[in-house]
């Protein structure tokens, strides 16, 4: 059996901090009275506080994703090509699995599966499959599927299917988000797989024999890269997302607008903007970790675990804060659709400062149990532990 390379802290010190996050927006979706209402990115209707609230969270997913790519190569260094190929396709299905059959029903409480919402553990488990594949190729090539894929599908912007036909469910599937009256079609494939492609790719810069000075320089300047090429290509108004800028009422607003990026697919600018920062904030946490760090490594370690218990957690939360407010508690159970397209709560929730509260308890209270699982994990060397 070969070594278990030791894990490398900055990575996991940035997925803890974006798993964090990634619970604000949840918490957000189920309890802020806004969530019900309108869109928190809508200029027209939200204040800076809200606009930002969810702004934050856009790091969440694509951090996620390029990091994924990374765990990926680094999975492989001490491995034949058959098994990391064997590895990312088996849990690429098993991720599939928990989506359809256990996040769906922590988001919708609603056993009934007559309705699946397929977000980002779905495009976790596709891109996963795709790239057991694609680790057959040369190093550059998959960097430059990850390119092309990242940078060029925003080209495919005005390519709608209309109805609900196999044609109009397999574009959703690939490019344009839709819900349907059976499947919410949250993250379409085609950038993801690129995003993660792009973190396989940037995995050959953790291997042993790179050198560390070198990797920080270069994701110092890959990640100012980015940001720069964000501003150039946004200031053009051209492309790069279907939603332009634009001057607003006040200068703060109009520098929301021109962060305002589209998440769903993520777009160029989209990707830029929040790879951008993940590569310079892994350019300088190459360093000793303090006490708070070494807590926040602990969610960090545990991504899937803590991601599947806090969905359960915030949403059993949600049906005591729905019977609060005076709703039934089944207007939060047995949901057919995103719980903020549920008519039935219009009028539901709660200010934005026990949003926040709400989330940091939720994720003090996932402490010990995370840390719990963590220290698991490192004792045992059993084989399901690395799909979990």
């Amino acid at each position: 059996m070969t070594a278990k390379p030791a894990r490398i802290e900055s990575i996991d010190l940035l997925r803890g901090i974006v798993m964090i996050l990634m619970a604000l927006d949840h918490v957000r979706d189920y309890f802020h009275f806004s969530a019900y209402q309108y869109n928190p990115l809508d200029l027209a209707r939200t204040t800076a506080p809200i606009f930002l609230t969810r702004w934050i969270t856009h790091f969440c997913a694509p951090i996620f994703m390029l990091l994924a790519g990374v765990s990926a190569h680094l999975y492989g260094l001490k491995r034949s090509k058959a098994e990391l190929s064997r590895f990312l396709l088996t849990r690429g299905v098993w991720l599939i699995f928990l989506e359809l059959f256990i996040v769906t029903v922590e988001w919708t409480f609603n056993p009934l599966f007559n309705f699946y919402i397929l977000q980002v553990i779905w495009a976790f488990g596709v891109s996963m499959i795709v790239m057991a594949g694609l680790i057959r190729l040369p190093l550059w090539a998959i960097l430059s599927v990850g390119i092309v894929l990242v940078a060029g599908h925003n080209t495919l912007d005005g390519i709608h299917v209309p109805g609900d036909g196999a044609r109009a469910y397999l574009w959703s599937f690939l490019h344009d988000q839709r819900f349907f009256d059976n499947v919410a079609m949250g993250y379409p494939i085609i950038p993801w797989i690129g995003i993660m492609a792009l973190g396989y790719a940037l995995g050959s810069w953790y291997a042993p024999s790179f050198d560390a000075a070198r990797r920080r320089r270069n994701l110092l300047y890959t990640g100012f890269a980015a940001l720069l090429a964000f501003v150039l290509i946004r200031w053009t108004n051209v492309y790069g997302d279907p939603q332009g800028w634009s001057v607003q009422k006040t200068p703060l607003f109009t520098l929301l607008s021109f962060v305002n990026v589209t998440k769903y697919p993520p777009s160029l600018l989209y990707c830029l903007l929040t790879l951008g920062p993940a590569l310079i904030f892994l350019a300088v946490s190459e360093r000793p970790v303090g006490a708070f760090g070494q807590k926040i490594l602990v969610f960090g370690r545990v991504p899937l675990f803590y991601y599947l218990v806090h969905i359960f957690v915030v949403h059993a939360l949600a049906v005591i804060g729905a019977m609060i407010c005076g709703y039934p508690w089944g207007d939060m159970t047995m949901i057919r659709s995103w719980v903020t397209n549920n008519a039935s709560l219009r009028g539901y929730g709660f200010n934005l400062l026990t949003v926040y509260v709400i989330w940091i308890g939720v994720v003090l209270a996932l402490y010990p149990l995370c840390r719990w699982y963590d220290a698991y994990k490192r004792g045992h060397k059993k084989w399901w532990l690395s799909y979990m």
